[in-house]
């Protein structure tokens, strides 16, 4: 069985090499007591099975510094995949985007526009803010995979994105946190059924996403989950563990979310375990 897990972290313990300056000001609780270094974080990939997992740059450790997360992907290529930041409002953003990926090995790129704190701001006016439109057009026309961190009322914001670029590749970070409020029929999860309509966007389910969920007082997860199967397809579905940001072992974290997954066939199960993610980031290293 082969699984690739697309969302987890990793944090060097040597802070005079690898300075922490996290975007917002505010260094993140989990990164000062559950921190792994990427020697840890590939033991805990074997440890749970696990052949390969996109490494997603800690911002709120280290900013728009991806040093750590470049050179951690340089001493494990053949089990890692990256996953940078940049600001995308800088003038230099495509430059920027152009070093971490031809240069730093990154095959993808992550903004965070709305994640519920009020400790990393909203670029801009979000994601659709017109100073942007440089670096979604140079991702879209390089087929550079971008993690976006929103709720799911900032939908339509990404739908005026992806209007001109509809091919574009979108990971929506947490799931995009559906809103589940109500119960059923949740009719709250058309927010995010706007993004359905574009082939490139996929859904990334994690903790986080679970946790969203079970706070909900009304919502079945499991039913959730299928809703959201049953709108984007299971080939446009995966998992992340948030290891080590989400508390417990990478193998529990993996086995909570495929426990709390509708019945599927063995080919919806081998596409959400792993085959969707090899898919996208496979063609993004092919790209480049």
């Amino acid at each position: 069985m082969h699984y690739f897990d697309t969302h987890t972290h990793a944090i060097s313990p040597d802070t005079d090499k690898f300075p922490v300056k996290p975007l917002g000001g505010t260094r993140s609780e989990w990164s000062q007591t559950r921190h792994v270094d990427v020697d840890g974080l590939v033991r805990s990939l074997d440890e749970a099975g696990i052949e390969r997992a996109a490494l997603v740059h800690a911002s709120t450790v280290y900013g728009f510094d991806n040093s750590y997360a470049a050179a951690a992907l340089a001493q494990y290529p053949d089990r890692l995949v990256g996953v940078g930041a940049v600001d995308f409002l800088a003038d230099t953003a495509v430059a920027d985007l152009e070093h971490l990926i031809q240069e730093q090995g990154f095959s993808g790129v992550r903004i965070r526009v709305s994640d519920g704190t009020t400790k990393v701001p909203t670029p801009g006016s979000g994601v659709s803010d017109e100073r942007m439109d440089a670096v979604w057009d140079y991702v879209a026309a390089n087929s550079i995979p971008v993690c976006i961190q929103m709720h799911s009322k900032d939908a339509p914001k990404l739908v005026q994105v992806l209007q001109s670029r509809p091919a574009m590749t979108v990971l929506l970070d947490h799931a995009g946190r559906p809103n589940a409020a109500g119960g059923f029929p949740y009719p709250k999860l058309e927010e995010l059924a706007q993004l359905a309509g574009f082939a490139g966007v996929h859904v990334k389910i994690t903790p986080p996403a679970i946790k969203r969920l079970e706070e909900e007082p009304d919502a079945n997860v499991t039913e959730v989950l299928g809703r959201l199967i049953e709108t984007f397809g299971a080939e446009r579905i995966m998992w992340g563990s948030n290891f080590p940001a989400s508390a417990g072992t990478l193998r529990q974290l993996r086995d909570k979310i495929e426990g709390l997954l509708p019945e599927l066939d063995d080919t919806q199960k081998a596409a959400i375990r792993g085959g969707n993610a090899a898919r996208i980031y496979s063609a993004a290293v092919v790209a480049h």
